[in-house]
């Protein structure tokens, strides 16, 4: 099903925080092997197949690379591979990632606020563009004017999908766990001769996973409870669901709780306020995106709060009425990321705070 053009747009804005509009399900076929044979260097070269098993062979360690946007640039700097980057569409605002990563970040060049002319990519000196926008023959939203890979190869640039981010048509069924980000991680790493940076991660992220799976497991489909993810910066007029091909659906169902739109067989859409009513949630995530300032933050947690509280439609709801309410960032939640365990942790122990601690 078709995903709401309005959501894009308002992916877009978001600071390039954004993920081109949702990720694809854990069928999708990113994968990386290095094959044995000559190569640039220890673990070279390199083979990374995409969501339609298309094979492409990064034979060196990449010297330049260019990032679509935020997503893939946070996981190359927490990879230890910032130090390569030349280049970012969508740059990430103040605020959008945390604390010394977030400096970081905004000391990479910018080459689009938004999407990167294919002239300026084709010229930028990249020798590896990492894509996180689905082109428009996989299912997904191309976003602007491509490069031909012909055009690709002609510039010496590799061209590479993220599994989490660019995959949405290939999905087959509701995406569940973290296995798309970990994935991605892992075929970053040995992409850029990270490999045990990226072990690390992804070992971390496991571990959050794991505890609480293993904490709530046992608890019966219907005795969790329910869930909405409330995006106050995708507009108040219309709401926009998480569905289940995003990755917050898997977040949300590793944290013990069902998403009241489930049943959506896409990453997002637009629904009414009547769909959220007839779902009655039991637990509301305020999700805002970072203004770059703790009390502006908190400032717009208050807003979407007194939002939901003072709207005739949402006000007599279940979560309303008994205050249970999440503050947790959007982009945590739906930028796929090493964040998206964390995010796990802290929705599972307000969930279950007998179960579960966060930040362990």
């Amino acid at each position: 099903m078709r995903q709401p053009r309005v959501w894009c747009g308002v992916v877009a804005v978001l600071a390039a925080a954004a993920v081109g509009c949702g990720p694809g399900g854990s069928d999708s076929a990113w994968s990386s092997e290095a094959p044995q044979g000559a190569g640039g260097g220890a673990g070279f070269p390199v083979d990374v197949t995409d969501c339609e098993g298309t094979r492409t062979t990064v034979g060196a360690p990449p010297r330049a690379i260019v990032t679509s946007n935020a997503s893939a640039l946070e996981l190359l700097l927490r990879l230890g591979a910032g130090d390569k980057v030349v280049g970012t569409g969508f740059p990430p605002g103040k605020g959008t990632l945390p604390g010394e990563l977030g400096e970081r970040a905004l000391k990479v060049p910018v080459l689009s606020r938004t999407v990167i002319p294919k002239e300026k990519l084709l010229g930028s000196g990249a020798d590896l563009y990492i894509d996180t926008f689905a082109s428009a023959n996989r299912g997904g939203h191309g976003m602007g004017d491509k490069p031909t890979p012909e055009e690709f190869k002609a510039a010496g640039i590799t061209h590479m999908y993220l599994k989490s981010t660019a995959c949405p048509g290939t999905a087959k069924k509701p995406l569940t766990d973290l296995t798309p980000v970990t994935e991605d991680i892992r075929t970053l790493g040995a992409v850029t001769g990270t490999g045990d940076r990226a072990a690390e991660l992804v070992a971390g992220m496991n571990r959050k996973t794991d505890a609480v799976r293993k904490a709530v497991g046992a608890t019966p489909e219907k005795d969790r409870p329910t869930y909405f993810l409330f995006d106050y910066d995708a507009g108040t007029k219309q709401p926009v669901a998480v569905c289940n091909r995003q990755i917050a659906h898997a977040v949300i169902t590793l944290a013990g709780a069902r998403n009241v739109f489930a049943d959506c067989d896409d990453t997002f859409r637009q629904v009414g306020w009547e769909d959220v009513v007839a779902a009655d949630p039991d637990w509301i995530q305020l999700a805002v995106r970072d203004r770059g300032d703790a009390a502006a933050t908190e400032k717009a947690f208050d807003e979407a709060r007194a939002w939901m509280e003072g709207n005739a439609a949402t006000r007599g709801l279940k979560a309303v009425k008994e205050d249970r309410y999440l503050r947790i960032g959007s982009e945590a939640t739906t930028i796929a990321g090493v964040r998206n365990a964390d995010t796990v942790e802290k929705i599972a122990a307000a969930l279950y705070p007998s179960k579960v601690k966060a930040g362990r």
